[in-house]
């Protein structure tokens, strides 16, 4: 009797990745699940789309117009940079090309979940090192470093605890880290950041040979739904990642709106201070209800994780939400269980949640 084909044991050890819901049973919801852009995204990127070549036609293979537009915004050769069918891609190829069997790739407790699989696709061995009070501790990755280390994954700000690193912490940890150690940088929500805070990471990823900066079009920008994402380091590193990249990976429809979108940065300072003050606000509702146990972790993205440290748990603070509409993201994740983590909407969204949060926590027993 033939046998089935059999996985590689790393492939096998990958649990898949879950996205955000977006509904409850048919129940109409906010989504609030998936970091996503409560303003949609630029109106010309919008009309863009029907000025993109036709679906027939493949894609310029080398996104040439649209690097281009990225390295004039950023003061970058465009020859240094990558497009990917968003960020994701980049780091996959970042740990494909530079880790493997027997290898480590390291990153913080707490850390985006793609992190895991980025690792284990590779055939190497996530590590990860503890956080402190749910953010990025540097001394505790370096720490973490062994002879096997090949990569270190770092999101700024982090995802799905929105803490941030300052410039000397990044400066300190590339620094100590080994010179062949690839330091991937994940900037995903660093244009929610203020512009005056600068972590370092884009001059890092310009100025020396093992760094990679990764940026995307699925936030600020709010072009989620046609998966563009960038990379820029030493051309050497760019070169490699160029062999194993998809060659046609960024479609016609997602180049002509993310080139567009780079011209109205506009609607990206308009997201970004909506996020902000939004935000802000939702904060201090969530810390006014610190007597019930609830506490916001300090973000700089567009979401908060709200941990219930009280009598109302993470689970229940989720499900709750969800029966009165709003749909967020709880992580089973111990540590990160006892947390909600809820993209911020408009106003009035972030309004309703801190109501019904209010509710819950009076409620528990």
């Amino acid at each position: 009797m033939a046998s089935a084909p059999i996985p590689k044991p790393w492939i096998a050890a990958i649990q898949a990745y879950v996205p955000g819901k977006s509904g409850a049973d048919g129940v109409p919801v906010v989504k609030l699940s998936a970091n996503e852009n409560p303003l949609g995204c630029s109106a010309l990127a919008l009309a863009a789309r029907a000025d993109a070549q036709h679906p027939s036609r493949y894609p310029d293979g080398d996104s040439a117009a649209l690097r281009a537009a990225l390295g004039a915004l950023n003061g970058i050769d465009p020859a240094r940079i990558i497009m990917g069918a968003g960020s994701g891609e980049l780091l996959y190829l970042a740990a494909s090309a530079y880790a493997g069997p027997g290898d480590e790739v390291l990153f913080s407790e707490y850390a985006f979940s793609l992190y895991d699989i980025v690792a284990r696709r590779a055939g190497a061995e996530p590590v990860e090192a503890p956080a402190s009070d749910y953010g990025t501790d540097v001394d505790a990755l370096l720490a973490a470093v062994t002879p096997r280390t090949r990569v270190v994954l770092v999101a700024n700000p982090n995802n799905p605890t929105g803490t941030y690193l300052p410039k000397a912490e990044i400066a300190r940890l590339h620094a100590a880290l080994p010179a062949d150690v690839l330091l991937v940088l994940d900037l995903a929500y660093i244009e929610y950041v203020d512009p005056a805070v600068d972590d370092g990471a884009m001059a890092l990823a310009t100025s020396q040979p093992n760094v990679l900066a990764t940026r995307t079009f699925s936030k600020a920008y709010g072009l989620a739904g046609e998966r563009v994402g960038w990379g820029t380091g030493s051309a050497a590193v760019i070169e490699v990642l160029n062999r194993l990249r998809g060659a046609f990976n960024v479609s016609n429809e997602a180049q002509a709106m993310a080139l567009v979108a780079l011209d109205d940065q506009a609607f990206v300072e308009q997201s970004r201070r909506h996020n902000a003050a939004v935000r802000a606000r939702f904060a201090a509702q969530i810390e006014a209800l610190g007597n019930h146990g609830l506490r916001a972790v300090p973000s700089e993205a567009n979401f908060v994780l709200v941990l219930c440290e009280g009598k109302l748990t993470g689970q229940a603070a989720y499900q709750g939400l969800a029966k009165a509409g709003y749909m967020t993201r709880w992580f089973s994740v111990p540590g990160l269980d006892k947390g909600v983590r809820i993209t911020i909407g408009t106003a009035d969204d972030m309004d309703g949640v801190a109501r019904v949060l209010r509710e819950l926590a009076k409620a528990a027993r």
